[in-house]
């Protein structure tokens, strides 16, 4: 009788590995998806594990709450409650946000091609359908963005594939403006806040000074472009303009304006312009 194959160890040391060079993982069951929540987790009665869209008190140490529960710590990975999970495991995910990574998720030939054709060349790893393209930087995921096409970045996991070819670059204009244009659920801050540019000024520390005015027009013909799901689209690309520079300190008071003075002219009120780049700010946790 052939006996099943136990793949308990080469996943642990998969995982370990992947932990070791700063990469959060998490254990995966049958159907490529996270383990469920554990009795005290089930629902989110815990509150949420930290980091998740609604953060709460969550402490737990099992593999509760998907991508979440991701993690470089060796004690944990190793620990008994994941061992449970290891048993069963039928692969290895990774948190790529966690490790400042985006996945660019082909589905099929269609979408290779659309990226060999619009995409800079970066690491690419094959996958049972399609190809996963690795870039620096991390944004964040939406699924759809064009016909089979995801994107999987930060609150998202990526099933682990092996380090593939080629070397990852810089995320691209392109991966962040496409996903711009996929509506997304914005959270509501309570009340409005004044609205800062982040502090600093003058040249983007990583680009240069001519790159920064090229995503800023960018996202004002973004905005000015949108036909629909105005608030969304706005809320959308605030979040791509932060991602790229709301930590390098090089977005000034006047770039903001004009990105306020497109979303007005589009019908959007100084209130709906205050939530929406609030609500970015507290996605990315700026």
């Amino acid at each position: 009788m052939t006996q099943p194959t136990d793949n308990r160890g080469e996943h642990l040391g998969t995982a370990l590995a992947l932990a070791a060079s700063g990469v959060p993982v998490l254990p995966l069951r049958a159907g490529k998806v996270p383990f469920g929540n554990c009795r005290t987790c089930t629902d989110n009665t815990c509150g949420g594990r930290p980091n998740m869209k609604t953060a709460g008190p969550c402490q737990c140490p099992g593999t509760c709450h998907g991508w979440a529960a991701a993690t470089t710590d060796p004690d944990v990975i190793s620990s008994g409650l994941w061992q449970r999970a290891w048993v069963q495991a039928t692969g290895v995910a990774y948190h790529p946000g966690g490790a400042g990574l985006t996945v660019v998720d082909l589905d099929d030939a269609d979408a290779i091609t659309w990226a060999r054709e619009n995409l800079p060349t970066t690491q690419t790893v094959g996958t049972t359908r399609g190809e996963h393209w690795i870039y620096f930087g991390a944004m964040g995921s939406a699924n759809g963005v064009r016909p089979g096409v995801d994107i999987k970045s930060t609150m998202a996991y990526a099933r682990w594939r092996g380090h593939g070819t080629g070397t990852p670059t810089a995320l691209p204009d392109a991966v962040l403006m496409l996903a711009a244009t996929k509506p997304a659920t914005a959270r509501h801050a309570p009340k409005a806040i004044a609205v800062p540019a982040p502090v600093g000024g003058g040249a983007c520390r990583h680009r240069t000074p001519a790159y920064l005015e090229r995503g800023i027009a960018m996202a004002e013909q973004r905005i000015t472009d949108a036909r629909s799901g105005v608030h969304a689209t706005v809320y959308r690309t605030f979040l791509v303009v932060l991602s790229t520079h709301g930590r390098c300190g090089c977005l000034t008071e006047a770039h903001v304006g004009r990105l306020f003075a497109a979303a007005q002219a589009k019908g959007e009120s100084p209130r709906h312009c205050t939530d929406a780049w609030t609500n970015a700010h507290t996605r990315l946790g700026l």
